[in-house]
C-alpha cells in the first residue's frame, strides 16, 4: 500500500528501492534505520488538514454560559457587585505608588511583546497556521468587544452598566470601557495559537494578565466584573474560532509509528493500514496497523489519537445522561486513561482464561497519540465468515470465551460481529476490549449475553443462537438476560441493523396486504355488475355476504402468512420454551427519553409565558363577572366535538363499525393524548380501534391515513379562507391580509428548504410514505360510496366548527361587546394553534397551544386580561376535564377488547 495523505516531510527525499546501495556489509546503524523508514507501506489515507474538535465546542458553550451568568449576577445582584468593588478598591488603594507604576509599565510593554515573541517562535518552527488562527480570533474578539461596549452604553440595564463601568479618573464625565479593547484580542490570540498548552509561555501569560489587571484596578480604569467579562469574551471567541475553522490535524503518520516501535525495541520493516468494517461506530477505537518485523512474527498495532478519541463524544454524553447505571465509558477521557483502560482489560481478559490478543508493549507517540502493540492474531471476523463456516462448535466456543470473561466479572460491552475473530485454526478470539469494564455488575454482564444472542441470531437465527447459549451458560443465565433484550441495551450498529430489517419486514407485510386487496377487488366488482342489490332476493344476499366473508378470511390468511416475527421476539420465544417462568418484561433502562426532555422544556416555556400573562390579571372580579351561559355553551360544543370526530373517522371506513363505540373511542383519545403527542396518540388509538372492530390491519392504517390526509387538506383550506376574511373585514377591497401573504411566503420558503436539502427531503418523504402507504387505494374505495365521503368531510368541518365555537364562547364568557372579535379571527387563531399543537412533541400540545392561542387572540385585538382566561377555559374544557371520562372510556373499551 502506498502512502496517501502523508505530510510533505514524510515523503520528500525518499529514494526508490532499486537505487539504494546494498547494505548487507554495513554495520547496524543510522543507514539501516533510514532504510526501514523508507519502507513504510501504510499511512492514514488523505488526512484532512483541519479537524473540528468537540472539546472546542464544549468550551465555547461553557464560555457563553459563563458570560450569561456573569451578566445575570451583575443585573440582579447589584448590592453584591457594589460591595465587591468597594472592597477591592479599598485593598488595592494601599499599594505603593512605585509598585503601581512599575506594574503598569511592565504589563503595557509585555502584553504586546509576548504575543509577538510567541509568533516568531512559531514561525521559526514552521507553524504559521496557528498564527493565522490567532490573528483571526483576535480580530473577531475585537469586533465582539466593540459590540459589547456599544450595547452596554446604549441598551444595557443600569445595574449592568454600573457593574462594568465607573467614572474615568481622567474625566469624571466619561465612563471607563466595559470591555478592554486590547486585552480581549490578546487573550483570544494567545488561546487560539495554543500558548496555554506550553508551560513556560503559559506562566508568562498569566503573569502579564495579573499585572495588567492589578494596574488597571488600582488606577481606577476598570472594574472586577469588566476584567472577568474581558477574559471570558477572549476565551470564548478563541474556542469558537477554533471550532469554526478547525484545528490543525496532528495525527501521527506512519513514519511516527515506525519510530515509536523502535523506541520500544522492535525492528519494523513495513506497516499497512487495516480499514475498519464499520466506520460509524468504530471511529473512536483507534487506527489499526499490520506491522512486519525484521526478526520475529508480525504485530498488530493500535494507534489512538485525540481526534479519534473525540469521535462519538456527543453520542456517549447523551447515553451517559439518558441511561441508568450502565452507560458507555466516560464521555471525555485523556489519552493516558484510554491507554491504561485498554491495557488493563487486555491483561485481565487473558488472566481470566479467555482468548484475547496479547498486549506486549505500549508507548506514547508524542503529546497527542498513544499506541498499543499486540501479537498478531490473524483470521477473519464473524461478519466476514460465510454462513456454512459458522458451525455449532464455533458458536459454543464463542460462548465459552464470554463465560470465561464473566467468571471474573469482566464485561466486554461490544460483542458484535467484528469484535469476534476466528483464527486459522478455528479458535475464537475476543477483540476490541477497549470499551469493556472490570468488576462489572450483573446488569452489564446480562447485557453482554443479550447482545451476543442478537449478534449470533442475525447470522444463524434465533434457534441456533439460543441453543448454543443454553449448552454453555445454562438456562438460568440465559433466562435472566431477557429483560435486557431491548434495542436500547444493544450496540449502535446492532440497532441500525434491526431497524433496517424491521423496515424490510414492514414493507413485505404492506405489499402482501395490498396484493390481497387487489385480488379481492375484481371479484367484488364482478359481483356488483352481475347482481345489483336492488334485485337480489334474500337467498342471493346471503350468498353475497357469505362470499365476502370467505374473501375476508382468505385475505386474513394471506396476511397471517406474510406476517414475520422480529428477531428479539423469536429469541424470547426460544428461551421461554425452556424456561416458561422466565421474566420477559423489559427492564427500565432509560433515565430520561428525548421526547420527555423536549416535553419538559416546551412545557416550561409555555408555563413561563402563561404565568407572565396571568400575573397582571385579577381572577376574582373576572370570575364573578363571567357569563356562565357562555361557559355552558363552550362545554356543549366541547362535548359535541367527540361526535364530530367519530363522523370524521367513520367516513373513511367502508366497513360497518358501531357509531357509539367509535364515539367512546374518541373520548378515550382525550386520555391518550395526555401521555403522547396529539397527532401520534390519536393515530395509534384509532388504528388499534379499527383493527379490533374487524378492519384488517393494512386497511385500518390506510383508513386513518386517508382521514389524516383529508383533515390536513381541509385544515389548510380553512386557514387560508378565514385568513382571507380577516384581511377583508375592515377594508372594502377584496385584498388578502398581509398575514396570509406572509404565511404563504413562509410556507413556500420552508418547502424550498426541505426539497433542496437531501437529508430533510428524505426524512419528510419517508415519514409521509409510511403514514399514507395504501391511502390511495383506500380513498378509491371511499369515493365509490358518496354517503361515506359526505360523512367524513362533514365530520371534519363540524369538528373544526365545534372547537372554534368553543373558543369563541370562552372569549365571550370573559369579554363584553367592546372587547369582542369576529368569528373569522377566532377561527384563524384556533387553526394556527391547533397546527402548532399537532406538530409539538409535548402531550396534547401542552405549552405550545396555550402560548399560540393567547398570542393570537391578543394579536387580533383582544385584551390580555380577557385572552389569557379564555384560553385557560378553552383548554380546561377540551384537554383537562375530558381526561377522567377518557380514562373510564379507555378502560371500558379495553375490557371489551375494543382497544
Amino acid at each position: 500500500m502506498k502512502q496517501q495523505g502523508a505530510h510533505p516531510e514524510d515523503t520528500e527525499g525518499t529514494p526508490d528501492a532499486s537505487s539504494r546501495p546494498d547494505t548487507a556489509e554495513e554495520p547496524d546503524g543510522a543507514h539501516r534505520d533510514v532504510a526501514h523508514i523508507d519502507e513504510v507501506e501504510g499511512d492514514e489515507p488523505l488526512l484532512p488538514a483541519r479537524v473540528h474538535r468537540p472539546s472546542d465546542l464544549m468550551r465555547l458553550v461553557g464560555g457563553l454560559l459563563a458570560v450569561v451568568v456573569l451578566l445575570a449576577i451583575a443585573a440582579f445582584a447589584h448590592g453584591t457587585t457594589s460591595g465587591l468593588e468597594q472592597d477591592i478598591n479599598k485593598g488595592t488603594g494601599q499599594a505603593p505608588d512605585l509598585l503601581i507604576k512599575i506594574a503598569g509599565l511592565a504589563s503595557s510593554i509585555a502584553i504586546l511583546l509576548v504575543p509577538v515573541a510567541f509568533a516568531i517562535e512559531r514561525l521559526i518552527k514552521r507553524d504559521g497556521l496557528r498564527i493565522a488562527d490567532g490573528v483571526l480570533a483576535a480580530v473577531l474578539a475585537h469586533g465582539v468587544t466593540l459590540a459589547t461596549d456599544l450595547w452596554v452604553a446604549r441598551a444595557a440595564p443600569d445595574s449592568i452598566q454600573d457593574a462594568l463601568t465607573q467614572p474615568s479618573p481622567g474625566d469624571i464625565h466619561a465612563l471607563t470601557d466595559p470591555v478592554h479593547g486590547y486585552l480581549a484580542p490578546v487573550i483570544a490570540y494567545m488561546t487560539a495559537v495554543g500558548m496555554s498548552r506550553r508551560p513556560r509561555w503559559r506562566a508568562v501569560l498569566w503573569v502579564v494578565l495579573l499585572l495588567d489587571a492589578f494596574s488597571m484596578l488600582v488606577t481606577g480604569y476598570t472594574t472586577p466584573f469588566s476584567i472577568i467579562l474581558t477574559v471570558l469574551i477572549g476565551w470564548t471567541v478563541a474556542y469558537g474560532t477554533l471550532y469554526a475553522v478547525g484545528s490543525p490535524n496532528v495525527r501521527p503518520t506512519g513514519r511516527t509509528l515506525m519510530a515509536g516501535l523502535r523506541t520500544v525495541g522492535f525492528r519494523p520493516v513495513t506497516a499497512s493500514r487495516e480499514e475498519a468494517a464499520d466506520a460509524a461506530e468504530s471511529g473512536d477505537r483507534g487506527r489499526r496497523y499490520f506491522v512486519t518485523l525484521e526478526d520475529g512474527p508480525p504485530l498488530d498495532v493500535t494507534v489512538v489519537d485525540r481526534e479519534q478519541q473525540a469521535q462519538g463524544f456527543f453520542y456517549r454524553a447523551w447515553r451517559n445522561l439518558a441511561l441508568r447505571g450502565f452507560a458507555t465509558r466516560r464521555s471525555l477521557q485523556s489519552l493516558r486513561q484510554a491507554l491504561e483502560q485498554e491495557a488493563l482489560l487486555a491483561y485481565a481478559a487473558i488472566a481470566a482464561g479467555a482468548n484475547a490478543p496479547k498486549l506486549i508493549a505500549t508507548s506514547e507517540l508524542g503529546p497527542d497519540a498513544v499506541m498499543l502493540v499486540y501479537e498478531h492474531t490473524g483470521g477473519h471476523t464473524l461478519d466476514s465468515l460465510a454462513d456454512e463456516e459458522i458451525t455449532d462448535d464455533l458458536l459454543r466456543d464463542t460462548w465459552h470465551q464470554v463465560k470465561a470473561l464473566q467468571s471474573r466479572r469482566i464485561a466486554h460491552r461490544r460483542l458484535v460481529g467484528d469484535a469476534i475473530l476466528v483464527d486459522r485454526s478455528g479458535t475464537v478470539i475476543l477483540t476490541d476490549l477497549r470499551g469493556g469494564e472490570i468488576a462489572a455488575g450483573d446488569l452489564l454482564l446480562r447485557m453482554d449475553v443479550s447482545q451476543l444472542l442478537v449478534t449470533l441470531g442475525l447470522r444463524v437465527g434465533a434457534e441456533r443462537a439460543v441453543a448454543s447459549a443454553l449448552s454453555v451458560l445454562g438456562p438460568d443465565a440465559v433466562a435472566d438476560c431477557l429483560p435486557m433484550l431491548q434495542p436500547i441495551a444493544l450496540s449502535r450498529s446492532t440497532r441500525a441493523t434491526l431497524r433496517r430489517l424491521a423496515r424490510e419486514r414492514a414493507e413485505r407485510e404492506r405489499e402482501a396486504v395490498l396484493e390481497a386487496s387487489r385480488h379481492s377487488r375484481p371479484a367484488r366488482a364482478h359481483d356488483a355488475d352481475d347482481s345489483h342489490p336492488a334485485v337480489l332476493d334474500k337467498a342471493g344476499k346471503k350468498a353475497v355476504r357469505a362470499e365476502q366473508r370467505a374473501e375476508k378470511r382468505a385475505i386474513d390468511e394471506a396476511i397471517e402468512e406474510a406476517r414475520e416475527e422480529d428477531l428479539l421476539s423469536q429469541i424470547r420465544h426460544e428461551v421461554l420454551r425452556i424456561r416458561p417462568q422466565a421474566p420477559v418484561e423489559p427492564a427500565r433502562l432509560e433515565r430520561v427519553r428525548p421526547r420527555t426532555l423536549i416535553s419538559l422544556i416546551a412545557g416550561a416555556i409555555g408555563a413561563y409565558f402563561l404565568l407572565t400573562q396571568l400575573t397582571h390579571i385579577e381572577f376574582g372580579p373576572l370570575i364573578s363577572n363571567a357569563e356562565w351561559g357562555w361557559v355552558a355553551a363552550a362545554m356543549l360544543f366541547s362535548a359535541l366535538s367527540y361526535v364530530a370526530a367519530a363522523m370524521a373517522l367513520l367516513g373513511f371506513v367502508p366497513e360497518r363499525v358501531p357509531f357509539l363505540r367509535t364515539v367512546a373511542a374518541q373520548v378515550a383519545g382525550s386520555f391518550v393524548k395526555i401521555v403522547a403527542p396529539a397527532a401520534v396518540g390519536g393515530v395509534a388509538l384509532n388504528t388499534r380501534f379499527l383493527q379490533r372492530a374487524g378492519v384488517r390491519p393494512g386497511l385500518a392504517v390506510a383508513s386513518v391515513g386517508a382521514s389524516q390526509l383529508f383533515g390536513l387538506g381541509c385544515h389548510i383550506l380553512m386557514l387560508l379562507a378565514f385568513g382571507y376574511l380577516t384581511g377583508t373585514e375592515k377594508t372594502p377591497s377584496l385584498s388578502p391580509s398581509r398575514t396570509v401573504i406572509g404565511g404563504l411566503l413562509t410556507v413556500a420558503v420552508l418547502v424550498l428548504v426541505v426539497t433542496s436539502v437531501p437529508f430533510l427531503r428524505k426524512f419528510v418523504v419517508t415519514r409521509v410514505r409510511s403514514l399514507f402507504a395504501g391511502v390511495v387505494p383506500r380513498m378509491l374505495d371511499v369515493l365509490q360510496r358518496p354517503q361515506k365521503l359526505i360523512t367524513g368531510i362533514g365530520g371534519m368541518l363540524l369538528l373544526t366548527a365545534c372547537f372554534v365555537m368553543c373558543l369563541d364562547a370562552s372569549v365571550r364568557a370573559f369579554g363584553d361587546e367592546s372587547t369582542s372579535v369576529s368569528i373569522a379571527s377566532v377561527a384563524v387563531v384556533f387553526l394556527a394553534g391547533n397546527a402548532l399543537g399537532s406538530a409539538a412533541p409535548t402531550p396534547g400540545g401542552v405549552g405550545a397551544v396555550e402560548a399560540t392561542l393567547t398570542v393570537g387572540l391578543i394579536a387580533v385585538g383582544l385584551p390580555s386580561e380577557v385572552a389569557a382566561p379564555a384560553v385557560l377555559l378553552f383548554r380546561l374544557l377540551t384537554l383537562w376535564l375530558p381526561v377522567l371520562p377518557g380514562w373510564l372510556a379507555f378502560n371500558h373499551l379495553t375490557r371489551k377488547a375494543a382497544l
